[in-house]
This record gives C-alpha cells, structure tokens and sequence, in this order.
C-alpha cells in the first residue's frame, strides 16, 4: 500500500490515534493490545484490516464555525473540549459527503445565515451531519439549528440538491437545549423523505436522522455475518437482541433462527427497527421497547428460554445490572459484539465468573487511524456442543465417485481472510459449492428449508471463494 498521507490537523484534533503510522503497523499495535486485555480468555483471531483505510466513514458529522473574516467552515471538537478545529480534509471521513458540508457553509454565508454561538447563546445553525448510502451513494443532509426559523430554506435547498443530486433527503432538525447532545428531538423534513435506505448483508434498512447505522459500511458486513456464524443457529432457536437498536443484527439473524426478540429502550429506534423487519418481509422478529436487562430479568422469572443472545452495547459496555439479568437468563450462547476492548475485559471477567467460557475473540477494523476497534466474542455454557444431523447411508449402493475432499468450510474461510482481507461465512461457501456441483456432506448451520431464503453470495465474495477452492484443488 502506498504511504499514507498525514493530516495537518493531527495533534489539534485528536480524533485519530495514529499520524503516519504505516496500516500494517496500526494493526499490529492494536492486535498487540487486544491479545493483553483479552489473551487470558481466549486466543484473539487476527484483525481483519482494510484494503483501503482512507474516507471509511459514511456518516460524517462537523461543528459549523464563523472565522474574523466571516467566512463559515465545517470542523471538529478538538479532544476534551469544545473548541472547533478546522482541516482541509478529513482522512477518516467520506470525501463526497465532506463536499456536500463545504456547500451547506458557503450557502449559509451566502443566505446570511448565522452560525450559533455556544458562549452567547446566539445565532442558529450548529451542526451538519451527511449520511450516505454505501449501496446507492445517496445522501441524507441533516442540518441542526437552534430554531424551526431558518430564513429562505427552500431556496437554500434548492441550490444544496442541484449542486449535489445524490442528496435525496434534507431535514431541519431543531434543538434549542443548552446541552452537549449533537441532535435535538424535532425533526422538520425540507426536502425528500426524510430518511436513507441502505443494505446490509442483503437486508434493506431505513434509516432516520438518529438511527443507529456502524459507520464502516465496508467492515460491518463480515462483522455482523460472522455474528450470526457464531451463534451456530439451525432454524429453531429463540434469539434475543439486546441493545437491538433498528434492528440490524437481530434481523439478520431472523433467517437463520425460530424467532428474534430485539429490546431497545429508544422509541424511535424501536419503530425504526419494526419498519425494517416490515420492509424485509421478516414475520419470525418481533420489537420491545424496554430495558434490556430488565425484559431478561422478566423473561427469566417467569422461566422463559432463549438458545442465543446478541449484545452490542455502547463503548461503555454492560452494566452489572445487565451482566446479572444475562446470567440469570441463561442462554447456550452469547455473541457479545463490542467497541470497547477494555470494557469488553471486565465484562467477559464477570460472564466467565457466571459459568461461562469464551470460545472466540474474532477483531475487525472498523476505525483506521483510531485506538477504536471492534470484537465479536463467543461464550457458550461450560462445552459447547456441535448439533449433528444424522444420516443412514446404503454403504454398498453409494456412489463415491464425486467426492471431494479438500479443504473444510474453516480452512477456506481462514484462506479467504488471509489471501484477501474479508470475511466469507459458511453459506456463501455452501452456495458456491453447490453452484459446481461440488459435495456438501459438512454441516454449515443453516437447514436446506431456509437457506432458499437468503441472498445469493455476491460476485465478488464468489470469485473469491472459487480461487479458495482452486487452491485446495477442489475446483
């Protein structure tokens, strides 16, 4: 990989971690200090890294500022305060939506339009935020002012959607509290539907201004498919989605499971998240605002069961009340999905200290540049047991001519991730072999009735896993 550029703004900012540390060096140290916090439970998996660590960021969020000669520019809380920095480019940030925020901040001047004053207490607009739709390339452009009063916003749009047609989506969103919090609670819709659609392993979600979508569109496919692969569901389980968000994981693994219940205590993630499943056609999930902990609890009081829970709770991790509610709910699995490797080493402390043990730590880079990475984690109760399917062969009948041997479905995923930087699951292997008419005696945890189901492997996941299977002379 070619040198990677550094950043004017490094040390003023603080955003990033790592200047002009080589990629290949960013992810050995943060491996190296994932194997310290997390060793002692579990061998950690490789990091799987990027191909290209540059503009991964598909929502990006500056702080509008006014300089002396009263020009408006888009920048960052330097780290630990709330004075702006501003740079001419961000390396973290998608470069599309960084140019929709230069024209929001020369429209703003030209419409003079004032930027808030957070001494005074005065002026309106405070921030901008972009999302952008990894499947689509369309935007949604949320502008967040102190007042529903926003001098000549029609024009103002006008001019923002013919300077950038992939802008599908602007909306005003109002938040007149003197607070930390970037977005306020109203939202007013100026042009478009007032959301973004975007796809997520071959799933469609909506997505509203405060919804919860990773930022890493590239990383959090194979993230949340080897979630899913983890859990090891056969089509039966009773699955709980905790912190469950707009629903992304727990109906991703809708297909793979009996049923899903996701918990979420925020209304408008919730609803979020039933929109979704009715948008998927998913019938076997159903949304709860709640606690998590708490519906646990309940649900283990009255002697309820659940095969599986997923947990992808904020950098701050689980909080005892929660860890006690999981353990007394006692699922066979848990696949926690963290962004805090060291909350995630208190947390896995206390789960292992209730019984369980952690079978897999798997990292992915979702934030280059940054100390931030995420883990997806494995326990099950004491030893986990793998599900067989039994099958009676007439031995002396039985045509052996076109069996394969070769590789395993884990040596081709391991290939895979070595050779080529991403992950591929089980299914997609399953579906390529099967695509060459090639032996599917090894059980991949998905029943023949459901597999019909789910998306078809992408082309270029295929490809991939074709030259796998050339390499271990399958092919």
């Amino acid at each position: 990989m070619a040198p990677l550029p550094s950043c004017p703004g490094f040390r003023a900012c603080g955003g990033c971690k790592y200047d002009d540390l080589a990629y290949d060096r960013q992810l050995a140290e943060k491996q190296k200090r994932l194997e310290k916090l997390l060793g002692s439970f579990c061998a950690v998996s490789k990091i799987c890294g990027m191909d290209d660590p540059l503009h991964y960021r598909h929502k990006v969020h500056q702080v509008l500022t006014r300089s002396a000669d009263g020009s408006i520019s888009g920048g960052y809380y330097a780290a630990g305060s709330h004075k702006v920095v501003t740079v001419p480019s961000c390396r973290l940030d998608d470069e599309e939506c960084q140019a929709v925020i230069r024209t929001v901040c020369r429209l703003a001047k030209e419409f003079g339009l004032p930027v808030y004053n957070e001494v005074r207490k005065t002026g309106l607009l405070r921030h901008v935020m972009v999302r952008k739709s990894r499947a689509e390339g369309e935007m949604m452009v949320i502008l967040v002012a102190a007042s529903p009063e926003m001098h000549g916003k029609n024009k103002f749009v006008q001019q923002l959607t013919a300077a950038h047609p992939k802008v599908t989506s602007v909306i005003l969103n109002v938040n007149d509290r003197r607070t930390s919090m970037v977005l306020g609670a109203k939202n007013i819709t100026l042009f478009g539907p007032g959301y973004l659609t975007d796809t997520l392993c071959g799933l469609s979600f909506k997505l509203s201004p405060a919804s919860f979508f990773q930022v890493n569109p590239v990383m959090t496919e194979p993230l949340y498919e080897t979630a899913v692969d983890f859990a090891a569901l056969t089509g039966t389980e009773t699955v709980i989605d905790a912190y469950c968000g707009t629903g992304t994981i727990g109906l991703i693994a809708a297909g793979h499971a009996g049923q899903v219940i996701g918990a979420e205590l925020s209304a408008d993630a919730v609803r979020d998240a039933r929109e979704n499943a009715r948008m998927n056609h998913i019938k076997n999930a159903r949304f709860v605002r709640a606690d998590a902990g708490r519906f646990m609890t309940e649900l283990a009081a009255r002697s309820e069961h659940a095969d599986a829970v997923f947990l992808d709770p904020p950098r701050s991790g689980c909080t005892p009340e929660f860890i006690r509610a999981l353990l007394a709910l006692s699922p066979e699995r848990i696949v926690y999905v963290s962004c805090g490797p060291e909350s995630l080493a208190r947390d896995l402390g206390m789960l292992t200290k209730g019984g369980y043990a952690v079978k897999a730590i798997r990292p992915f880079e979702l934030f280059p540049f940054t100390e931030h990475v995420e883990c997806v984690v494995l326990l099950s109760k004491g030893n986990m047991s793998t599900k067989h399917i039994r099958v009676e062969f007439d031995l002396e009948n039985l045509d052996t001519s076109g069996l394969q041997t070769g590789a395993t479905y884990d040596e081709l995923q391991a290939w895979v991730q070595a050779n080529y930087g991403f992950h591929v699951t089980h299914l997609n292997i399953a579906q390529v072999k099967r695509k060459h008419g090639l032996d599917m005696r090894e059980n991949y945890n998905l029943p023949k009735s459901e597999e019909s189901r789910q998306p078809n492997c992408s082309e270029e996941k295929e490809k991939v896993i074709e030259e796998a299977l050339k390499h271990f002379q399958m092919l």
